[in-house]
Formats: C-alpha cells, structure tokens, sequence
C-alpha cells in the first residue's frame, strides 16, 4: 500500500495524513473546504518543522513529506488511486456513513476502507458498503505525529488479510497496532471516557474545583494531563458525542453524559478548539487557565 487518500482535513486528519507522508507514502488529503485544507497543510508543515527543531527528521525528510503530499477537494478524484483511504471525519454517524457510501462507490475494488472513528461501529459503517471484508477501523491517538498506538478494530466481517495489511502498515509508520473487536468505544475511550465524566460530575457536585480536580490525578495517579484538561485538548464536543454512542450502544446508565458537559457543548465551550472550556487558552500564549464554576 502506498497510495493513501485521508477524508477530513482536521486535527485528526492532518496528523494522519502527515504521519503517511513522512513514511514514504503518496498521500490525497481530501477535505470539501479548500480553507481546511489550507490550514491543515499550515498545520502540518508547522509540525514538521518542530520536529526539524528537535532533531527527529533533517529538512530533507521534510521536504520529501510535503512532495508526498496533495490537496484535494473531491473525493472522486482523491480516492481513484488509493490502496487505502482513511476516513477521519467529525464523529458523527450519518456523516461517516454518507462518506463511506460515496468512498464505496469510488474507490478501486481493492481498496481497504478504514474510518479513524473513536467510537462508533464499524460493522454499522461496513454494512453501508459492498465490501465489509474489506472495511476496518484504524483509531489514531492525538496528536498523531506523536502518539504511537493504533487502534485496529475489526468489524463483524473484516477479513484476516485485511486486519493484517492494517498491522503491517501500523507498523511501517512506527506505531503499535493493538487489535480490539468493535464494541462501543473499543477499549480506548470506553475506559477513558468514563473516567473524565465522572471526573465532570467531581466539578459538577462541588466536591473540587478545575484545578483541584487535576491536580489530584496527576500527582495521585501520575496522569501526565488531568481529564478536565485532556477533555479540552480532545473537544468537549467529541467527548459528548463517544459517550452518547457508549450511552446508546450498551443502554448502562453509568455512560450517561454529565448534565454540565452537555451545557457547555450547547453553549460552545468546546474546550482548546473554541478557546475555552474547562480552561481559558490565551490564543497568543497558549497558557491555559482553570475557569471558576459556581
């Protein structure tokens, strides 16, 4: 596999398509916004020349990692190539069923079709589709040109020769590929997600403050971020939308989201991507700032 179509020029789609890039791969990174698609080549050359700075790749890898690189705005022609197209769209399930159809009817007969979904079923995406062997979930972490695990989750009818191709290609990109079943949340978020809502009903039952809440996670547990951090840093929008699914998948009120989470979603605290959240983000700085609940 060495033609690569990425669907979505977002967070998660940029880094996708960067991390393809940078391994020797023709990338398509196909997005409707030419805007998009513009702030996603910004973003990723940005990366690239951090990772310049520290000394990971010289200016020549670079370079190669933008030549690899194309900016496309129609799936038809984005996908006519691919031996692999990624789907990495808003999380949300009418949409990626709308693109898998349309990546379905496009993309060559042998193209192994994988969605970057964090939650949602990949039999129910499959099912869309007239090739279900041939479709696969491929969960990437954020920010993708850092984090090494792949979540590879195999769908009802995904086929063993595709489950491998996934792993062997995971591997070709220096990350660790883990295989789960496709169940709501896979094991990633279905084990994550809980544990940042309830860290949500900490604040929303005034037993602790934003920093508080952190704080204690991070020096009693050794968590690197506190959950009310990461929360911001994954989208408060995103997180709502997994545990939904998880609320919906398995019908256990123990996923149901936290009534203050579903506030702040409706009153466009997204967390870093809308400048605050849990925290305020100093656009200028980057400094992030605990904001007082009452």
């Amino acid at each position: 596999m060495k033609n690569i179509t990425v669907i979505g020029a977002g967070t998660m789609g940029n880094g996708i398509a960067h991390v393809f890039a940078q391994y020797g791969n023709k990338v398509n990174l196909v997005d409707v916004n030419q805007a998009q698609l513009d702030r996603a080549l910004q973003t990723i050359t940005k990366n690239l020349d951090r990772q310049v700075s520290k000394g990971i790749i010289d200016e020549a890898a670079k370079n190669a990692t933008l030549v690899n690189l194309s900016l496309v705005t129609d799936l038809k022609t984005g996908i006519a190539n691919a031996d692999l197209a990624v789907e990495a769209a808003t999380e949300n399930v009418d949409l990626k069923l709308k693109i898998f159809q349309s990546m379905d009817e496009f993309a060559p007969a042998a193209c192994i079709l994988a969605s970057n979904t964090s939650s949602i079923s990949i039999t129910k995406i499959a099912s869309v589709t007239k090739r279900p062997e041939q479709v696969i979930g491929m969960h990437f972490m954020n920010p993708v040109p850092v984090m090494k695990l792949v979540e590879v989750i195999r769908g009802y009818s995904t086929s063993d020769a595709v489950t491998e191709s996934v792993f062997e290609m995971s591997k070709q990109l220096q990350k660790v590929p883990v295989e789960v079943n496709d169940y709501p949340g896979f094991v990633a978020n279905r084990i994550l997600m809980p544990m940042i809502n309830e860290a949500i009903y900490t604040l929303f039952e005034g037993v602790a403050g934003v920093e508080e809440i952190d704080t204690v996670m991070k020096l009693g547990m050794g968590h690197p971020m506190g959950p009310l951090r990461l929360a911001d840093f994954i989208g408060l929008d995103v997180c709502l939308a997994i545990l939904r699914v998880m609320h919906d998948g398995f019908g256990n009120p123990k996923y149901a989201p936290c009534p203050l989470l579903v506030n702040m979603v409706q009153a466009g605290k997204l967390g870093d991507k809308s400048g605050e959240g849990f925290y305020k983000v100093d656009p200028a700085t980057k400094t992030a700032t605990a904001v007082h609940f009452k």
